[in-house]
This record gives structure tokens, sequence and C-alpha cells, in this order.
């Protein structure tokens, strides 16, 4: 059984057109729009795979459609499971 104490990862997604139109847009529009989409995008997979209130997103990464998340190693694991997540790394912080 994994750790039960929070810790930083690093959550990446898989290909995803959406993102890859908006990030091509944004020097047109700005980066607002895209923001938001990920922003909702990775707060809706929390939420629908994660218990409410057992994580804390730190952080959407726009650059690469990823996000940072404080979460337990089990966690990691089920989110190493959802459809549409590519890769979930622990944060080594050196």
């Amino acid at each position: 059984m994994g750790s039960t104490k929070g810790e930083s990862y690093f959550v990446f997604m898989n290909y995803d057109p959406e993102y890859l139109r908006l990030q091509a847009d944004r020097a047109k529009k700005g980066t607002n729009e895209l923001d938001l989409y990920l922003s909702r995008k990775h707060d809706e997979l929390l939420a629908n795979t994660l218990e409410p209130g057992s994580y804390k997103k730190e952080s959407s990464l726009v650059i690469v459609d990823g996000f940072a998340v404080e979460i337990t190693e089990d966690q990691a694991n089920v989110l190493r499971s959802v459809e549409g997540v590519r890769v979930v790394e622990k944060n080594e912080v050196a």
C-alpha cells in the first residue's frame, strides 16, 4: 500500500487537438482562452477521479498540457490509469 502523505506530482496529458488549436491561436488572441481551457480540463479530471478535498492542484502547465498536484502515492497510481493521462511523475525536488 502507498503512502497517505500528499506529495507534489506532475501529470501530463495525452494528445488533445483542442489544446493544440488553442496553443497555435494564443499568439493572436492572447493566452486567456488556453489558460481557462486547461484549468477547467484539469480540474474536471481531478474532480471526476479523486475524492473532493483529498488533493490540492498547484497549477496548470500551459506549455505541455499538464498540471502539478499534491496527492498521495495511491492517488498517483489511480491517475496513471485514467484515460487521457500520459504520465504521472513525482516532483523530485533537490
